[in-house]
């Protein structure tokens, strides 16, 4: 029998921030995953990259888990958002926001997700408070009044205070819990890969509309930058299919030459694109994080802070109940988590779901509207900083992590 205060199970990247933050909060932690340590970390695992956002930057500071993210870390210093057609230059009328018209700290950093793994796992490491169990598939939980068990396909028994799923969006444990969500596909698929290019990109991330959906350009260290190309689903397994050649001259066709010349290096990987929400992130003993969640459209980049904006309410709820004795699987650690996140995770979903429904088409009306409605935001400041400090998750009432405090 293992026995810890907080059963994580799933190991992505929110699973292994919540184990950290579980550990800082004064819990031991079991980590279970499906996955073994080192396929995950493979480059063949993981092509894409994440925008970290500034208030999730000083959240991963405040658990000591940055340092080794920190030297491949790209500075996101300004956004600019176009729309245009394919083959053709973007529009005049365009949206610019430069990280200064709010201070002197950028939007966030721009991070390989294979390199936050790697680091996260770093930081795990130095942390006796945590038992990673991987490969490791649960079988079996049962949620009781005191407590949770847990049983592994190797018939290995786990016991805890709290059960915490972050086991992504097919989520068994929310499944098993009875927990149903709202939720569906869109038509598209999202083509990632990075890109070398002639010209420095100097930290500006381009979010280029065109009519099958957002085609983003997000800085890495070097001359490379991460492409999140949203493409219509029935066109992406002949886009994948081509050779190197014949692919880089479709990516040209909707990178652009402002970069100078450029073509895709290392693998491409393609994923469906999807929405879902748990009609409750909740249930006895048990809290869902991340994509067990919730998952949104990637159109702007806040997948995964909502996921780490989640794991830092659900670790103040628990260190707060702890420090007065209190059991942290109760019941009020989880009510007190499920009003904090829940909002801002419809707010962010609605949002991301509009803007992708209103940039993904042709129409000659829709398109001039959004141009004009871009241009018009451009030549307004207050509601232009209003937008910076979204994107930099400094809005609202944000647990301490995200204010760069500790637990």
């Amino acid at each position: 029998m293992i026995e810890a205060d907080l059963l994580v199970v799933g190991g992505g990247m929110a699973g292994l921030t919540m184990a950290i933050a579980g550990a800082r909060a004064g819990c031991s932690v079991a980590l279970v995953d499906d996955q073994a340590v080192p396929a995950t970390l493979a480059a063949t695992f993981d092509g894409r990259a994440s925008a970290i956002a500034h208030a999730s930057v000083h959240a991963l500071k405040a658990l000591g888990a940055f340092d080794p993210l920190a030297p491949h870390a790209q500075p996101i210093l300004d956004i600019r958002v176009s729309d245009g057609r394919l083959g053709a230059r973007p529009s005049g009328l365009f949206l610019h926001f430069d990280h200064r018209a709010v201070g002197d700290q950028p939007f966030g950093v721009m991070l390989e997700n294979r390199a936050i793994r790697t680091g996260l796992h770093a930081v795990i490491a130095g942390l006796p408070q945590i038992r990673v169990l991987a490969p490791a598939t649960v079988t079996a939980t049962t949620r009781e009044r005191h407590g949770v068990a847990a049983r592994l396909a190797d018939g290995t028994e786990l016991a805890g205070r709290l059960l915490v799923a972050c086991d992504g969006r097919a989520s068994p444990l929310r499944q098993a819990a009875g927990i149903r969500t709202l939720g569906w596909a869109y038509p598209q698929h999202g083509i990632v890969t990075t890109v070398a290019h002639e010209a420095p990109h100097n930290g500006v991330a381009h979010e280029h509309f065109l009519p099958a959906g957002p085609f983003a350009i997000l800085p890495l260290l070097g001359n490379r930058s991460s492409l999140v190309w949203t493409e219509r689903a029935a066109l992406v397994p002949s886009l994948m299919a081509l050779d190197r050649a014949d692919f880089d001259d479709e990516l040209r066709r909707r990178f652009g030459r402002h970069l100078g010349d450029c073509h895709s290096v290392g693998p491409r990987f393609s994923y469906p694109l999807g929405f879902h929400l748990a009609h409750r992130f909740t249930a006895p003993r048990l809290a869902l994080v991340g994509d067990a969640a919730h998952a949104i459209h990637p159109i702007a980049g806040q997948g995964l802070n909502l996921g780490l904006r989640d794991v830092a309410a659900l670790a103040e709820a628990i260190v707060d109940c702890r420090r007065l004795g209190l059991d942290i699987g109760e019941g009020a650690v989880l009510e007190r988590y499920e009003r904090w996140r829940r909002l801002d995770s419809v707010v962010l979903g609605a949002v991301t779901d509009g803007l992708n429904r209103l940039f993904s088409n042709d129409l000659g009306p829709v398109r001039l509207a959004r141009d004009l409605g871009l241009a018009a935001v451009d030549r307004l400041p207050a509601m232009k900083r209003f937008f910076i400090r979204h994107a930099r998750g400094t809005v609202g009432k944000l647990p301490r992590l995200l204010e760069g405090r500790p637990l």
